[in-house]
Order: C-alpha cells, then sequence, then structure tokens
C-alpha cells in the first residue's frame, strides 16, 4: 500500500513539475510585464497631471466679455475702427472656439481608448485574481509536505539540489505573480482615474466652447446694435447715400487695384500658361442655403432707406458654415477690409472674378489654386454686415455682372 502511495506521489508530482515547467521558463518574461506595468502607471500619473493642468488653462482661456466690450467703447465714435476691432475679437474668440472643438474631438477619442485600456485592465486583473485561487487552493490541498517529497524523491545529491534550485523558482514565481496582479491592480484604478479626469476635462471643454459661443453671439449682436444706430443717427438721406457710396467706392478701390495687378501679371506670362475660364457652370457658392436673400440690381437699402444698387447676391446662410470656391482658379486676394469683412478674390481667366465676402475665417491664400466646390472660407458677418451672410459678387471686365449668369441653382 505504501508502494502504491509513493507511485501516485510520483506520478502526481511529474505532472506538478510539467504544469509549472512553462509557468518557470517564462520567468523573464513576467520580470518585462512588470517592468511595463510600471512604466505604464508611471505614464498613467503624468497624464493625469497633465489633464489637471488642461482644466486650470481651461478656466484661464476664457473670454472676460465685459473687458472686450469696455475695450470697444472708445472705438464706437468711427464705425469703421470699430468694426475693424470687433472683428478682431470675435475672430479671436472664434479661433478658441475652433481649438476647443479640435480638444473635445481629442478627448473623446482619448476617452474610447482609455475604456479599452481600462476593460482590458479589469479583465487581465481578474484572470490573475482566478489563476492565483487556484494556484492557493492547490497549496492549501497539498499542504506543506508538497516540496518535502519532492526532495525525499531525490536519487542523488545532485538531484535533490535540483530539486531544492526548482522549488526556489517556483517561490519566485510565484512572488513575481503577486507583484504583478498588485501592478495590474494599480494600472486599473490610475486607469479608471484618468477616465474619469479625461471626462472632466472634456465636460469643461464643452462649457467653455458654449460660453465662447455665447460670447460670440453677443458681440455680433452688439456690433449689430451699433451699426444700425450709426446709421439710423446719419441725418438725410443724402448722406446715407454719400455714406454708402463712399464705402462702395472703398471696396471698389481696392478690387480694381486687385484686377490691375493681374492684367500685368498675364501680360508676363504666355498665353499657354495663363488661366481660361471655360464657360462651365458655378457651383452653389453656399450650399447649407439654396435660397437667395438679396438678388443683384437695385433695391431699397435695409438699413438706409435709400434706393441703391446691390452688386451681388446675399446668401443668409447660417455662422460657420462652408464657403465654396464657384469654379476653378487662382485665390487673388484673401484678406480683410472694414467694409467686406474677410473676403476671398479668385481669378477665373478671362477677365472673370469672383468675390466672397464677410467670412469668418478662410481657408486659403493668396496664390492658391483652388477647384471648383472647394471649401475656401465659412460664412459670418464680417464687415459692414448685421448678419450671417455670404455676399457673393461676380466681375467681368472690370465690371459687375449678374451672379445668376454663372450660379448653378
Amino acid at each position: 500500500m505504501k508502494k502504491f502511495i509513493k507511485i501516485l506521489i510520483c506520478v502526481w508530482l511529474t505532472g506538478f513539475i510539467v504544469l509549472f515547467d512553462s509557468s518557470v521558463s517564462k520567468a523573464d518574461e513576467s520580470d518585462v510585464d512588470i517592468e511595463r506595468l510600471q512604466e505604464s502607471i508611471d505614464e498613467k500619473e503624468d497624464a493625469l497631471e497633465q489633464l489637471e493642468q488642461q482644466k486650470e488653462a481651461l478656466l484661464e482661456g476664457k473670454t472676460n466679455l465685459e473687458n472686450v466690450i469696455n475695450g470697444l467703447e472708445s472705438q464706437k465714435q468711427e464705425i469703421s475702427s470699430y468694426v475693424f476691432e470687433l472683428d478682431a475679437e470675435v475672430a479671436e474668440i472664434q479661433s478658441n472656439i475652433d481649438s476647443l472643438n479640435e480638444m473635445i474631438a481629442d478627448k473623446e477619442a482619448e476617452i474610447e481608448n482609455t475604456k479599452q485600456e481600462l476593460a482590458l485592465a479589469e479583465q487581465t486583473a481578474n484572470d490573475q485574481y482566478e489563476a492565483m485561487k487556484e494556484r492557493i487552493r492547490f497549496m492549501y490541498e497539498k499542504g506543506d509536505n508538497l516540496y518535502l517529497e519532492m526532495l525525499l524523491e531525490s536519487g542523488t545529491f545532485a538531484e535533490m539540489l535540483n530539486k531544492a534550485d526548482y522549488i526556489e523558482q517556483l517561490s519566485a514565481y510565484d512572488r513575481r505573480m503577486l507583484e504583478q496582479y498588485r501592478l495590474t491592480v494599480e494600472y486599473t484604478r490610475v486607469c479608471q482615474e484618468e477616465l474619469e479626469a479625461e471626462q472632466e476635462v472634456l465636460e469643461e471643454a464643452k462649457v467653455a466652447a458654449q460660453e465662447e459661443q455665447e460670447n460670440v453671439n453677443a458681440l455680433i449682436a452688439e456690433k449689430e446694435t451699433q451699426i444700425l444706430a450709426y446709421e439710423s443717427s446719419i441725418q438725410t438721406q443724402e448722406d446715407a447715400a454719400r455714406e454708402y457710396d463712399e464705402e462702395l467706392a472703398a471696396q471698389n478701390e481696392i478690387i480694381e487695384a486687385l484686377e490691375a495687378q493681374v492684367a500685368a501679371d498675364r501680360a508676363a506670362l504666355a498665353d499657354a500658361t495663363r488661366i481660361q475660364y471655360d464657360g462651365g457652370v458655378f457651383a452653389w457658392p453656399a450650399p447649407s442655403y439654396t435660397r437667395i436673400s438679396d438678388y443683384y440690381g437695385w433695391r431699397m437699402h435695409p438699413t438706409l432707406g435709400v434706393e441703391k444698387f446691390h452688386n451681388g447676391v446675399d446668401l443668409a446662410a447660417p455662422g460657420g458654415s462652408p464657403i465654396l470656391a464657384a469654379y476653378d482658379g487662382q485665390v487673388i486676394a484673401a484678406g480683410y477690409s472694414s467694409s467686406m469683412g474677410n473676403y476671398v478674390m479668385i481669378d477665373h481667366g478671362d477677365s472673370l472674378y469672383t468675390i466672397y465676402m464677410h467670412a469668418s475665417a478662410m481657408y486659403v491664400s493668396k496664390g492658391d489654386y483652388v477647384t471648383r466646390g472647394q471649401q475656401i472660407g465659412a460664412v459670418g458677418t464680417t464687415g459692414r454686415s448685421t448678419g450671417n451672410h455670404l455676399h457673393f459678387g461676380v466681375r467681368l471686365n472690370g465690371a459687375y455682372v449678374d451672379p445668376m449668369s454663372y450660379i448653378s441653382g
């Protein structure tokens, strides 16, 4: 009977050795895993510090609307200067909004990534926990006699030393597994903290973006009020007409100078390299709004109360919506004036030009080549404008023409 029990123990020990051989052989790999886990924990803790700094930066970066409006008070007597300064403030806040929206998109992606890391870490911790429970249950059931039996079964002193070394390796392996589990639990904790911190930053960024948008809306409303008040304060219709004509003259001076420069440049080019208009149909330049709010031609001016000529079409698209290049061409201007606001002018060849006014943002620069339907800016209300819209003009041979002769509907 005793001999049979010894045989069973030997069989069991053989299975035990086979069971743990692969684990012990991966000891170096476990050490690497522990190092990686510690490095990951350190990285997460650094990320938590950076998230705290981001939250502080969000609070510090919000626009103080009262200070902005107070700073513009001295400009109200000169409407052109006032419009210029206010548009600059709006552009700066809009830039903040764009940055915040980028941060929101990045944070949402980071949160999704952190959720995946957290789920994987929790699964790893659960798997390690279950494996350790099995190991502890095995050791408890076999008791302290396990290692003694292994040593007593040794045939020689050398074999006994080998088994003693093997037992030490098993103990070291258990310690490494315990440390790895501890670090996995710690990593899970910092992942959870990072996720919570990222969500806090995301919410702060969303609130900041909303507040900045409200600031932009408030400044635009203030601008509209001041322009209307300024225009209503002009004493006579004759004065109003003269003011309007001076504004158009200033626009035309800029545009004619640009056209003259293009003509001079063309004269220096060979015919083969000149831009040429092939007669194609223009794209609708403001796809978010497909009706014309103000047509080309004579009309009663909406604020001056006198009949004046409107040299383009107005498309009252939402602020920030796309402005598209009507046709292929080269950008000859992307600038700002107090009447046109942010404007883009494109040369389509054969003395044909398109002009896009009052943009909130411009995405092209002078010299760029654009294609039909390419986004070149965003709708806004910069310059002498009392609401978000695109003023779209077409010039042929130095004079304005009806855009509807070219535009597709």
